[in-house]
């Protein structure tokens, strides 16, 4: 087992742990976004912060993603932490603040307004979707591309190279409502629009296949 300190109480964890994952063992709070018990760590979001502090001064790391390591000092409230996870907020509402989630979200680390604009969207770039998609159906059907503003949910090279099975994992991932049931089944929809020189593929969880739906509607 490995000893380790978290907000001043000693604690020891199996090795293989995260720190956000033991946190969560001890009902210790720490606010997460992008992070999914069914999916890998991402670190993207950013709000799941915490304090580690070194011999060379403390640093901020992500809790979902980094281990537990024997002597490790941790501070998940404190002042350098808040202030990371309230600049993530500002920005989180920048661009989805009409989403009742990031509102509620923002509130519960005091945030509600932002000093940053951005273009609204529901999509908040978690890549929640795009890694159930690969990770848990296994199909690969939408991939992150681009940087900084630009950056968007799209078909790999922005040509499908694994046709959506309409499984509607996707929908279940999002946290926002970005992607919805209707995005997926309704035939005239504007979600996945790309063509697509491959054949479709079944879940290789459920077996589910997306032809199997339009013959049910038929």
């Amino acid at each position: 087992m490995i000893t380790l300190s978290i907000d001043g109480k000693k604690i020891q964890a199996p090795p293989g742990r995260t720190l956000l994952e033991l946190a969560r063992e001890h009902a210790i709070w720490i606010p997460t976004l992008c992070y999914h018990e069914a999916l890998k760590p991402y670190s993207g979001c950013r709000l799941c912060v915490v304090e580690l502090a070194t011999p060379r001064g403390s640093r901020l790391v992500a809790a979902c993603t980094y281990p537990c390591e024997p002597g490790a000092v941790v501070r998940t409230d404190s002042e350098m932490v808040r202030q990371s996870r309230q600049v993530a907020a500002e920005l989180l509402l920048a661009r989805a603040g009409h989403v009742p989630f990031i509102q509620e979200l923002a509130a519960s680390l005091g945030v509600h307004n932002t000093p940053y604009t951005l273009p609204s969207d529901d999509c908040i770039l978690c890549a929640r979707c795009v890694r159930a998609c690969r990770e848990i159906v296994g199909v690969g059907a939408i991939s992150m591309a681009e940087r900084g503003p630009g950056r968007e949910v799209v078909p790999p090279f922005h040509i499908s190279s694994a046709d959506c099975i309409e499984c509607t994992t996707c929908v279940l991932a999002c946290p926002t409502g970005a992607i919805t049931l209707q995005n997926i089944i309704d035939r005239d929809r504007t979600l996945h629009t790309w063509p697509s020189q491959y054949a479709r593929r079944a879940c290789r969880l459920c077996d589910y296949h997306a032809d199997s739906l339009l013959q049910n509607e038929g």
